[in-house]
C-alpha cells in the first residue's frame, strides 16, 4: 500500500507534517518521500509542478490519484484506511462534531500564523505599516488564547477529547511552529502542556521537522 504513495514535502512546513503524522498514524510507513528545500526553490521544479501546478509542498501521490491539499490528503487516508491504525474521526456524532470543528478551526490558527510570520517577506518594504502588522499580531494573539482556552476546558489531554485525533494531526504542526518561534511557556500553559506531552508520540517523533533538529528556534512570537 504505502510503497505506491509517494509524498513531496518541505522541512518545517506545518501542512507537510499533518500529512507525515496522518501516515505514521494510519501505519503507512515505507512510502515513498522526497525532502525539497524552499530556499533553492526545489518546490517549483517540474517534477513538483507535474503533480502540483500551484508548485506548493506538500505534493501527494497515492498510485494515480493526486491529493495536494494537506487537509484532503489527510482525510483521504483516514477514508481510505479507516480500520487501519489509529481512528482519527470517531464513530459517535458528539465526538465527530468537535473534532471536525476543532480541525477546521486549525487552518484559521496557522493563516493568522502566516500572516504574522510572512508579513516583511510579502509586503513590499515601501508598502509596510507598522499599525497593519500589529494589527495582524493582535488577531494572532486572540486566536492562540481562544485555543489555549480550548485546552482549559477540554479534558484528557487532546483537542478534542480524551483521544488523539483528526484535529490533532491537523493543528499540533502549527502549535509546534507558535512555541518554536518564541510563543511563551508561561503566557499559554496549556498549550505549552499540550506541546510537550506530544512531542514523544512515536508518529510526531518520527516526523519531527529535521530542519528543526539542527538548527536553533527563535522569539518573533514572544510578544503574541
Amino acid at each position: 500500500m504505502a510503497k505506491d504513495m509517494t509524498l513531496w514535502w518541505g522541512s518545517g512546513s506545518p501542512p507537510c507534517w499533518r500529512v507525515m503524522i496522518a501516515l505514521e498514524e494510519k501505519k503507512l510507513q515505507g512510502y515513498n518521500q522526497k525532502l525539497l528545500s524552499f530556499e533553492k526553490g526545489e518546490h517549483k521544479s517540474k517534477e513538483v509542478m507535474d503533480v502540483n501546478p500551484r508548485g506548493q509542498l506538500p505534493a501527494f501521490k497515492c498510485g494515480d490519484k493526486i491529493i495536494n491539499e494537506s487537509y484532503g490528503a489527510c482525510f483521504f487516508l483516514e477514508c481510505e484506511y479507516k480500520s487501519q491504525g489509529t481512528k482519527l474521526i470517531p464513530e459517535n456524532s458528539s465526538e465527530k462534531a468537535l473534532v471536525l470543528q476543532r480541525t477546521f478551526e486549525g487552518n484559521t490558527l496557522h493563516q493568522k500564523t502566516v500572516d504574522v510570520f510572512m508579513y516583511n517577506r510579502r509586503v513590499p518594504e515601501n508598502e509596510r505599516h507598522e499599525s497593519a502588522f500589529k494589527r495582524l499580531k493582535e488577531t494572532l494573539t486572540g486566536e492562540v488564547q481562544m485555543w489555549e482556552g480550548y485546552l482549559q476546558k477540554t479534558p484528557g489531554g487532546f483537542l478534542a477529547g480524551k483521544n488523539f485525533s483528526m484535529a490533532d494531526v491537523i493543528v499540533y504542526p502549527s502549535v509546534a511552529l507558535l512555541f518554536r518561534m518564541g510563543l511563551s511557556d508561561k503566557r499559554y500553559p496549556k498549550l505549552s502542556e499540550y506541546h510537550k506531552n506530544l512531542k514523544d508520540r512515536p508518529s510526531i517523533k518520527a516526523t519531527w521537522p529535521p530542519l528543526w533538529k539542527d538548527t536553533p528556534g527563535q522569539d518573533f512570537f514572544k510578544d503574541i
